[in-house]
């Protein structure tokens, strides 16, 4: 029996039969402004208040305060979570014309910095928020999609749950088009603009699916 985690959204944890995977990725994908981070911080406050599980955010584009003053609008105190020793969060910038492929490309110095967040909150939940900005610059798809394999099987070897966003592109799910085949679920988040009302819809998905779909 699979074992599923709250994300803290009612209707996504119906749907989904109760949350997220325990102990694997989710991938969460979706256009500006459909509410990637906060989906993730949801889940994130959700295992600090309610199930006792502490987390780490770890952003590669909006800054941690610029998250923080975002995530009072539904009722979170992300700077409490933070005194109490439930949260850890860390702000990883990266400039995307500053990046070019350069000989060995890894992700070895984000598993040491990502261990040592995880380690000072004794973290059950990570979320990885714009995980697609890591490999903006590089033209050979085979670097991001052997690292990406290599991260998830990290976070599945130390037993977490995870989040894991990035931003979708035109028709396919994400910018690189890697992402959703390393991962346990795949969420894509929609929103649609009717007679000047705009909506937000999760679609769940299996990584499965989403491969014959995308050899079609």
């Amino acid at each position: 029996m699979l074992l599923k985690a709250s994300s803290g959204i009612k209707g996504l944890d119906e749907i989904t039969g109760g949350g997220l995977p325990v102990g694997r990725s989710t991938l969460v994908c979706g256009g500006p402004g459909s509410g990637k981070t906060m989906l993730a911080v949801t889940f994130l406050v959700q295992g600090a208040e309610r199930d006792g599980e502490p987390g780490v955010l770890l952003s590669f584009d909006e800054s941690i305060e610029e998250i923080e003053v975002n995530s009072r609008s539904l009722g979170f105190n992300l700077l409490d979570l933070r005194s109490r020793g439930l949260l850890a969060t860390d702000h990883l910038h990266i400039e995307r014309q500053e990046i070019q492929e350069t000989g060995e490309y890894d992700l070895e110095g984000l598993f040491i910095r990502l261990a040592h967040a995880i380690d000072q909150v004794k973290a059950r939940r990570v979320v990885l928020d714009n995980i697609d900005t890591l490999f903006a610059g590089i033209p050979n798809q085979a670097i991001p999609r052997a690292e990406l394999r290599r991260l998830n099987l990290w976070l599945k070897e130390r037993e977490l749950t995870a989040i894991i966003t990035a931003e979708r592109d035109g028709d396919g799910l994400t910018r690189n088009g890697v992402e959703e085949y390393i991962s346990d679920c795949v969420i894509v988040l929609e929103q649609r603009v009717l007679e000047e009302l705009a909506t937000r819809r999760p679609v769940v998905q299996s990584p499965r699916a989403v491969a014959r779909r995308g050899a079609r």
